[in-house]
């Protein structure tokens, strides 16, 4: 086949034959096609979209560029739970070892940050000698030990989406629907899982401004995983503003502790409870929202949770001395404070500046090669809602290269509105579909 006549023909609205789709990601796994080339392809993907035969075809491909699972034999529900990507949003960090403290087993494949918003990977790997890339029998072999892996695309498991997943990031190409719903469907059906609970994100600071936007990508994906025999729902939270406080990778890290010694704050708590439980209900362990809740609450009060964490983290080569004592996280020595130039009502914390902001002190990546700097990152000292005196933090940056720190703080500063009246915090839940 001719690759620029396929790129043509995309490019001009055309569609492309599922032979023509497999071939694309076979070759492109297999180092056959060069970066650029594919990225062209990415582009006219993001232009024009894919049909439903083409999704079906792109995403097929995807999952069988590497092994499919067979958990049929684990004894214990596998259920998984993914994000579409947000600011500060860590919740698969904590929510996951609360899940699997409670006895459902989750295979967890992950990303890598894309574009503004962080990536659990990135994050996990600022715990010193973490390891996410494994091969599909370490993976299983982890999995039934534990009840818990945290690991992410590699050469065995869902190779496609890996390299596709980074010329994403790169190209500017992130917020397609298609390429969304087969990226994260693709790994999630490779994973062998029974069910999968999903967190659209919906705001600025995710890649779905609308609910609208965020209701379709939810219904494409719940249809992908019924084709598969996935039972998914999809919840759609807020990204308007991040979530929690922590906006980096090893700050987030900290912040997860933190919610499983029982001490997040509330809105990041109330969503890994929201997924938590749909989860339990999903593996068979609960009957109800109202009795899983309660089942996850006991994980955090007994230490199971955290324990679970420990044991995954040592389990994955991690140094789990960075748990018990989170000041050995690294961290950024340089310091710069906001402040609020007039005292009243934060009416606007903008997710989108804020993670931009981040990434351009290095806690996200601006081209594909672009190393990840684990200690910088932002604390948000204010969020809508908040009352605010002349003078009092808005948010505190941390960073270790002051060449950036201008652009960073004007961008910053322009995150926020405070205004006389009050404002109420936007909702954090906006609807779900099954």
């Amino acid at each position: 086949m001719n690759f620029v006549e396929l790129i043509e023909r995309k490019r001009d609205g055309g569609t492309l034959i599922p032979e023509e789709i497999r071939w694309i990601i076979e070759s492109y796994t297999a180092d056959k096609i060069p970066d650029y080339q594919m990225s062209a392809l990415v582009m006219a993907v993001f232009i024009r979209g894919l049909d439903d035969d083409e999704l079906a075809a792109w995403t097929a491909a995807m999952l069988h560029s590497g092994a499919v699972l067979d958990l049929s034999d684990l004894g214990a529900p596998a259920v998984d739970k993914h994000s579409t990507g947000g600011v500060g949003d860590k919740v698969s960090i904590p929510l996951a070892p609360m899940v699997a403290a409670c006895g459902v087993a989750i295979p967890m494949i992950s990303g890598r940050g894309l574009g503004h918003t962080g990536g659990t990977l990135d994050k996990l790997e600022t715990i010193p000698g973490f390891r996410t890339a494994l091969d599909a029998e370490e993976f299983k072999h982890r999995l039934y030990r534990h009840g818990l892996v945290l690991a992410g695309q590699s050469e065995s498991i869902a190779p496609a989406d890996r390299r596709i997943y980074a010329l994403r990031d790169a190209t500017g190409t992130v917020p397609s629907i298609p390429l969304i719903a087969s990226s994260i469907m693709s790994k999630k059906v490779a994973e062998g899982i029974e069910a999968l609970v999903l967190d659209v994100k919906v705001g600025r600071g995710g890649f779905n401004r609308t609910v609208a936007t965020a209701r379709t990508l939810a219904k494409t994906m719940v249809g992908i995983g019924s084709g598969y025999g996935v039972t998914t729902v999809a919840f759609l939270t807020d990204m308007s503003q991040p979530l929690g406080r922590e906006v980096g990778n090893a700050c987030e890290i900290e912040e997860s502790i933190a919610v499983l010694r029982g001490d997040g704050p509330p809105d990041l708590v109330e969503v890994v409870f929201l997924l938590g439980a749909e989860m339990l209900v999903l593996g068979g362990i609960a009957d109800n929202a109202a009795s899983a809740r309660e089942r996850l609450a006991e994980t955090l009060e007994s230490g199971a949770a955290l324990e679970k964490f420990i044991e995954v983290v040592e389990a994955q080569g991690g140094d789990p001395s960075v748990v018990e004592d989170t000041s050995l996280l690294a961290r950024a020595p340089g310091e710069h404070v906001i402040t609020a130039r007039e005292s009243g009502t934060v009416a606007r914390c903008d997710a989108l500046d804020i993670g931009v902001s981040a990434m351009r002190l290095g806690a996200g990546r601006e081209t594909k090669e672009s190393p990840i700097h684990p200690g910088v990152g932002i604390t948000v000292e204010a969020k809508v809602g908040d009352r605010v005196g002349t003078g009092d933090p808005l948010v505190r940056l941390r960073y270790d290269d002051d060449s950036r720190l201008a652009e960073v703080i004007a961008l910053a500063e322009r995150a926020f509105i405070i205004q006389e009246e009050p404002a109420e915090p936007p909702p954090l839940l906006h609807e779900v579909v099954r």
